[in-house]
This record gives structure tokens, C-alpha cells and sequence, in this order.
């Protein structure tokens, strides 16, 4: 299922569905580059409530946003994250970037 994305005040925000996988984080990126670049939001908000499964291309395009909000002098946040995701997310290092939060039970 493709993203829902929406800009209000607090920044972009990107509601992720399903599974993230190769296939899936390529189309996720190429359109949410395309707004922070139209867009300079402030935050970037990536919201995992309803994503099932995610591999090694998640934690990239998690990686690739932070780099890319930080380039446009902006923030990353990660919401929502469901206990599995959240633990794949801490293993890769992501914990040390501080920005995970909104933890979903």
C-alpha cells in the first residue's frame, strides 16, 4: 500500500502501511525526497503504526531521510514504532540518533 502523505504546521508527515521492503522503501523515497526538497519542511515525521515487517531497506531509508533533514537543517522523527520494529531499529543503531520516539505498544 502506497504512504499517506500530509503537511500541516508541525512539518511532512508520512504514514507507512504494510511491508517495507527493497521494492517498497524505493517509491517511498523518490516521493518523500521530492517533497523535502519542494517542500524544506521542518520535521519529517515517519509514522510505522500500520507497518507489519520491515528489512534492511527500511533502516536505509530511515538513514537516508535523517541524512537528507539534516542537510536541509531540519529533524527526523520516527513514530508510532511497534515493539518488533523498534527492536530491529535499536540493533542497527538508530537509537543513537534520538530519534525514535512516540513508541506504540
Amino acid at each position: 500500500m502506497e504512504p499517506s502523505i500530509s503537511m500541516d504546521e508541525d512539518g511532512l508527515k508520512v504514514q507507512l502501511y504494510g511491508e517495507i521492503d527493497h521494492h517498497t522503501a524505493k517509491s517511498i523515497r523518490e516521493a518523500t525526497d521530492i517533497l523535502i526538497q519542494q517542500k524544506r519542511p521542518q520535521t519529517l515525521r515517519l509514522d510505522f503504526a500500520h507497518v507489519s515487517f520491515m528489512d534492511s531497506s527500511g533502516i536505509g531509508l530511515i538513514m537516508g531521510r535523517y541524512r537528507t533533514m539534516s542537510l536541509y537543517g531540519g529533524t527526523l522523527k520516527v513514530t508510532n514504532v511497534p515493539e518488533g520494529l523498534e527492536k530491529l531499529m535499536l540493533l542497527s543503531g538508530l537509537g543513537a540518533l534520538h530519534i525514535i520516539e512516540n513508541r506504540k505498544a
